[in-house]
C-alpha cells in the first residue's frame, strides 16, 4: 500500500505526519516524487475520525507516581480528536499499533459500556472512595463525547454514589453537564481543572485546533464558578519562548473568572510527541523554533524530554526556577491558592443509600 503524502497543515487537524512508531519494525516512507507533485496534494483529503469499539471489562486504572500521588484514572476515550500538537498522551496509541500523529487524533477507541464498568466497581466490596481523576491522558470532553455522552453518563453513576472526583478538560462541553457538577459540589466531591495554554486565539487554533479557544474556556470557568462547582485554572503546558510569558495575563483572567486554584505544568515531549511538535514548530512558528527548542533544553538538562519524576512536571535549573517564581507571585497576587479545595467521600453510598461507614 504506498503511503499518503504528508501535507504541511490540514484546517481541524494537528500536525499531519506519522512519526514511527518504536514497537513497529517495519515503516513507511512516502515516494519523493509522488510526494512533491500537485496531484498528491490534491489525493490529501482532511481525514475523517473513525471511531473504534473498545472492549475493556474494567475501567478504572491505578497510578501511584511520586509526581501526582496515588489514586485512581477514569478514561472514557483512547485518543483525543483536539490534536494538540504537545499532548503527551499520543504515544500510548503505539501500544495499538497506529501512530502517534494523525492516528491518535482520527482513531479513537470508545468505551461504550464505561458507565456500566463504574457501577460495578463502585459496588464492589473492595472499593474505598479514593478520588478518581477523569481523565488522566485523553480529554474526557473532547468532541467524541458530544456524540457519545459517556463521560456524562458516568459522573450520572459518580453522583448517585456520592463519589469524589476531579475533571482536567480544556472544553466549553464541560457546561452541558453543569446540573451534575453542582450535584456532585453539593456533597464536596467535585473539583474542575481547566487548562489554558494561551490566550492567544489564533495560536490556540493552530496549537490546540479542535479544542475550545481561550475565551469559552474562560466563560467555563466563570459558568461553573456560579453554579457552585469549584475551579481551578492549570496554565498547562506552559511552552518555553512560545507562551511562558502569558502566565500572568492567564492566572488574572481565570482569577476574574471564579478560579480558585491554579497549577501549571513545562512542556514534556516524550517519545514521538517530540518528532509531533518539532513538526508543528516548522510548519507555524518557524521563526521561533530555535529559541523554543534552546528553552527546553535549559529546562531539561541539554536534552527535548527528561522523564525523571519530580522534574518531568517542572523542569530544573535556572529557568525553571523563574518560571516557578513567576507563578507564585502572579499566583498569590491574583488570589489564586488561598485555600485548599478539598474532596469529600464522607457521603460515599451505594445502591440502595447505604453510605460508607455502615459497611
Amino acid at each position: 500500500m504506498t503511503p499518503r503524502p504528508p501535507n504541511p497543515s490540514i484546517p481541524g487537524r494537528g500536525p499531519v505526519i506519522h512519526p514511527p512508531n518504536r514497537f513497529e519494525p517495519i515503516q513507511l516512507e512516502p515516494d519523493p516524487e509522488w510526494q512533491n507533485t500537485q496531484a498528491a496534494e490534491d489525493a490529501t483529503p482532511a481525514p475523517a475520525t473513525k471511531f473504534y469499539l473498545d472492549g475493556t471489562e474494567s475501567l478504572l486504572t491505578r497510578h501511584d507516581s511520586p509526581d501526582i500521588g496515588p489514586g485512581w484514572g477514569l478514561n472514557c476515550y483512547r485518543g483525543c480528536e483536539h490534536g494538540c500538537a504537545y499532548c503527551f498522551a499520543r504515544p500510548y496509541h503505539e501500544y495499538l499499533g497506529w501512530s502517534s500523529g494523525l492516528d491518535f487524533e482520527t482513531k479513537i477507541l470508545v468505551k461504550t459500556r464505561a458507565p456500566e464498568l463504574l457501577r460495578t466497581e463502585l459496588s464492589s466490596a473492595r472499593w474505598r472512595p479514593e478520588p478518581i481523576m477523569m481523565s488522566g491522558a485523553t480529554d474526557c470532553y473532547q468532541p467524541a463525547e458530544r456524540h457519545f455522552k459517556l463521560t456524562r453518563r458516568c459522573l450520572e453513576v459518580l453522583a448517585e454514589f456520592c463519589q469524589p472526583v476531579g475533571i482536567i478538560t480544556k472544553n466549553f462541553l464541560v457546561t452541558r453537564d453543569l446540573d451534575v457538577l453542582a450535584e456532585l459540589a453539593r456533597h464536596q466531591c467535585i473539583v474542575v481543572n481547566v487548562s489554558v495554554t494561551t490566550l492567544d486565539a489564533d495560536l490556540a487554533g493552530k496549537l490546540e485546533p479542535r479544542a475550545a479557544r481561550p475565551e469559552h474556556r474562560l466563560r467555563a470557568i466563570r459558568l461553573l464558578a456560579d453554579a457552585g462547582v469549584p475551579v481551578s485554572v492549570l496554565v498547562a503546558p506552559v511552552v518555553p519562548g512560545l507562551t511562558d510569558h502569558e502566565m500572568p495575563a492567564i492566572l488574572d483572567a481565570a482569577a476574574a473568572a471564579g478560579a480558585r486554584r491554579a497549577g501549571y505544568i513545562i512542556l514534556r515531549l516524550p517519545h514521538a510527541v517530540k518528532d509531533v511538535f518539532l513538526h508543528w514548530l516548522e510548519t507555524h512558528a518557524p521563526g521561533r523554533k530555535n529559541r523554543v527548542l534552546a528553552r527546553i533544553r535549559e529546562l531539561r538538562g541539554g536534552r527535548l524530554n527528561d522523564a525523571s519524576f519530580g522534574a518531568r512536571l517542572r523542569g530544573e535549573g535556572i529557568f525553571a526556577e523563574q518560571i516557578k517564581q513567576l507563578f507564585t507571585i502572579t499566583a498569590r497576587r491574583a488570589g489564586l491558592n488561598r485555600a485548599e479545595i478539598n474532596l469529600s467521600a464522607a457521603h460515599f453510598r451505594r445502591p440502595g443509600g447505604v453510605q460508607l461507614e455502615m459497611l
